[in-house]
């Protein structure tokens, strides 16, 4: 997966521009109305010394900008963007982190006046496959066959980030390709921001 978008793309669409984010420290998918996907991502730091699990905490901060800054190039200013919401039972390490770069993100759409369309984890899966707990195989299926043009090369963040992108273009009016009436249903459990003639 490239981190900018390519000079020239396989599919181009029609505006409204939209742009499909799945927000991730490690793999954040970035896919364009524009025909091109990329997935941008670090693995997490770690310091060498042993009994050291973390870089300091300056150290780290630095990275996630730095990230934080390919992602917000690679976004641009399209007409909509589509995030996915964080999964609120997702534990672990690095939840603060996430939480950080989720917000930055939202921080940067709004301030740049970019309207922002909001689905849950389980829309995003139940607007690509019909079923709203879709394993990520299932997604990553089903947004290949639907979104050839799409090449998502397997890659979960990558599909997740088409399907939120198609699904912003429906809920416009300007659907990529037809959808049973089961996966759209995802568009009225999702946020739409109020946009002059938007269809919600």
């Amino acid at each position: 997966m490239t981190t900018t978008a390519p000079e020239t793309a396989p599919t181009t669409l029609a505006p409204p521009v939209v742009i499909g984010i799945d927000p991730s420290l490690t793999g954040t998918g970035i896919a364009s109305s524009n025909g091109w996907v990329n997935v941008i991502g670090y693995k997490r730091p770690r310091a060498k010394d042993p009994g050291i699990t973390q870089l300091p905490h300056d150290e780290r901060l630095a990275a996630m900008r730095g990230l934080l800054a390919q992602v917000r190039t690679a976004i641009g200013c399209p007409d909509l963007a589509v995030m996915e919401l964080p999964a609120p039972s997702r534990s672990g390490g690095g939840a603060h982190e996430r939480g950080w770069f989720w917000w930055e993100i939202y921080f940067y759409l709004t301030s740049s006046y970019i309207p922002v369309g909001l689905l849950t984890p389980n829309a995003r899966a139940l607007y690509a496959t019909g079923r709203g707990s879709a394993p990520k195989g299932a997604v990553i299926d089903a947004v290949t066959r639907r979104f050839p043009d799409w090449a998502t090369e397997g890659n979960d963040n990558a599909a997740d980030a088409v399907a939120l992108m198609a699904a912003g273009r429906d809920w416009l009016g300007h659907a990529i390709t037809e959808l049973p009436k089961t996966h759209r249903a995802a568009l009225d459990k999702a946020t739409w921001p109020t946009l002059p003639g938007a269809p919600r």
